[in-house]
C-alpha cells in the first residue's frame, strides 16, 4: 500500500528529469529504497547492481559510513556559512586548497557550485569577463562538440550537442559552434588515431574560419570521454592535440571533467592521463561521490589573475546562495581521502575487469562496438556488424533493454541509439563486475530474440 500511495504522489507532483512527463505517468516511479557498495534495493526488495552508480556520481559507493559522518558532524557544528561578504568556512577552504594542489598544472583557484550544469554555466560567465578584461570584448563565440553534453543549464544546454537539450528551447544560441565528435566507431575517417585527430584539428580550424578567424573565439570546450553522447572515447592524443592547437591561437580550453573526474578514468583527474592542462576545468558528481550536490570550476592562474586585476576593488558580480557551502565541502574533504586511500586503486583493477569482460560479449550477434576507459565504458549494439546499422527504433532500445536489465537485477545506461552505457562505483568487487557482466550478456541474449530485433536482423 505505502508503495502504491508513493507512486501516485510521484505521478500527480514529482516533475522528474529528462523524462516524457506523460510517459512517467503512465509507467509509474521505480522507488529506489536503499543502497550499499555497489548495490541498490527498490521498494519490493529486488536488489540490483548499480552498473551506472546513480548518474555517474556515486564513485565511492553507497553507505560509506565516513561521509555520512563528515555530514552529520559538519551540521552539527556549523550547518551552513555564507561565501559572501568575505566570510567563509573551514572545510570548503581546506577542499579547495587540497584539490588546487592535485589538479593538472596551474590550475590553484577553485569556484564551488551545486553541480556541474552551474559549474559550466560559472565559466561561461569568466571567460566573458576575461576577454572583456583583455580588451577583447568580440571574442564571444563558443565552440562545443557534437554529442557532447555540458549540462541543461539555459546557456549549457546550448554547449550541449544533444537533440532533446535543444527541442523547444530555443537553444543553441548564435553563439554556439559546433564541430562533429571522434567518434571513432562511426568516423567518416574510421578508426585510425592519427586521421582521427587529423580530421577534428581540421574541422576546429574550419569552424574558426567560419566564425572569422581566432580573434572571434572565446573558448572550446571538450570532454575527456563524451558521456551522454554514448561514451565515445577519443584516441590518445586527441585531447592533447585539440588543447595544444587552441593555445596556439589563443583560444581558451576548458575540459568538462564533470563525468570523468575523481577516478572514473582511472586518476583523479582524466586530464593528467591526457597530459592537458586547461585554462578551465569543471567537475561535480564524483566531488562528494553524489552524497550531497557540489561542483568546482578549477580557473588557472592566468585566467584568475586577469579577472582579479581588471575588478580591483569592485566586485565579480557571479556568485550563488550554495557556494562552497561547509556541509558539501567536509563530504568532499572525506571522499578525497577515500579514493586516496584504495578507492582509486580499486577503481583501476574493476575497471580492468569491467572492459575485459566487456570485450568478452563482441563475439554476440548484437555487439558492433566496445569501448571504455577506467570504470567508464560502453557497448554499442547493432543488426549488421558490417554495416554498423543501429538497433530500429521500433525495438525502443533506451526503453525495453533499460527494463529488462532492471529486471535481471542490473542498472545501466541504455541510449535511445542501442548504446548501453556502464560507469559502476569504484568500490565494485570482482563479484559485481562479474555480475554486470554475466547479467549484461543474459539482457543481450533476451533482446536477440525480440521480433523486431531479428527482422532487422534478417
Amino acid at each position: 500500500m505505502l508503495s502504491n500511495s508513493l507512486i501516485e504522489l510521484d505521478r500527480a507532483h514529482l516533475v522528474h528529469p529528462v523524462a516524457s512527463y506523460r510517459g512517467h505517468e503512465k509507467a509509474g516511479v521505480r522507488v529506489i529504497a536503499s543502497g550499499s557498495g555497489a548495490t541498490i534495493t527498490d521498494m519490493s526488495g529486488h536488489r540490483l547492481v548499480d552498473g551506472f552508480a546513480g548518474l555517474w556520481c556515486v564513485n565511492a559507493g553507497y553507505g560509506q559510513q565516513s561521509l555520512v559522518d563528515a555530514a552529520t558532524r559538519q551540521m552539527q557544528e556549523l550547518p551552513y556559512a555564507t561565501g559572501y561578504f568575505g566570510l567563509g568556512s573551514e572545510p570548503a577552504i581546506r577542499l579547495a586548497a587540497a584539490l588546487a594542489e592535485r589538479a593538472p598544472g596551474d590550475l590553484n583557484h577553485v569556484f564551488f557550485t551545486l553541480g556541474g550544469s552551474d559549474a559550466v554555466d560559472s565559466t561561461i560567465r569568466f571567460i566573458r569577463y576575461y576577454w572583456q578584461a583583455k580588451g577583447e570584448p568580440q571574442r564571444d563565440r563558443f565552440i562545443s562538440i557534437e554529442q557532447g553534453y555540458h549540462g541543461s543549464s539555459t546557456v549549457g544546454a546550448g554547449l550541449t550537442a544533444l537533440p532533446a537539450f535543444h527541442a523547444g528551447f530555443g537553444v543553441p544560441f548564435d553563439w554556439q559552434h559546433k564541430i562533429p565528435s571522434h567518434y571513432a566507431y562511426r568516423n567518416p575517417v574510421g578508426d585510425d588515431a592519427d586521421a582521427i585527430i587529423a580530421a577534428s584539428l581540421a574541422a576546429l580550424d574550419a569552424k574558426i574560419a567560419e566564425i572569422g578567424g581566432p580573434e572571434r573565439v572565446a573558448a572550446f570546450y571538450a570532454e575527456p570521454i563524451q558521456g551522454s553522447g554514448g561514451v565515445l572515447v577519443p584516441p590518445d592524443g586527441w585531447m592533447k592535440a585539440m588543447c595544444d592547437r587552441c593555445r596556439s591561437l589563443g583560444i581558451l580550453f576548458v575540459a568538462d571533467e564533470v563525468i570523468t573526474g575523481f577516478g572514473r578514468t582511472g586518476p583523479l583527474f582524466a586530464c593528467t592521463d591526457d597530459g592537458v592542462v586547461p585554462d578551465l576545468m569543471t567537475t561535480a558528481k564524483g566531488l562528494t561521490s553524489g552524497y550531497v550536490p557540489m561542483g568546482a570550476v578549477f580557473l588557472s592562474d592566468a585566467v584568475y589573475a586577469t579577472i582579479a586585476d581588471a575588478a580591483g576593488n569592485a566586485a565579480v558580480g557571479h556568485g550563488y546562495t550554495y557556494s562552497a557551502h561547509p556541509v558539501s565541502a567536509a563530504v568532499g574533504l572525506e571522499a578525497l581521502r577515500l579514493y586516496e586511500d584504495g578507492l582509486l586503486a580499486n577503481g583501476v583493477k574493476a575497471g580492468a575487469r569491467l572492459v575485459s569482460g566487456l570485450h568478452a560479449l563482441r563475439d554476440h550477434p548484437l555487439v558492433g562496438d566496445v569501448r571504455g576507459r577506467g570504470m567508464l565504458a560502453a557497448i554499442e549494439l547493432v543488426v549488421d556488424k558490417d554495416r554498423k546499422t543501429p538497433l530500429p527504433a521500433a525495438a525502443e532500445p533506451s526503453r525495453r533493454i533499460f527494463d529488462r536489465a532492471w529486471t535481471n537485477g542490473l542498472v545501466i545506461r541504455a541510449f535511445g541509439n542501442g548504446v548501453l552505457g556502464y560507469a559502476p562505483p569504484l568500490c565494485c568487487t570482482d563479484d559485481d563486475i562479474d555480475a554486470i557482466i554475466e547479467r549484461t550478456a543474459r539482457t543481450l541474449d533476451q533482446t536477440l530474440e525480440d521480433p523486431d530485433v531479428r527482422r532487422a536482423m534478417r
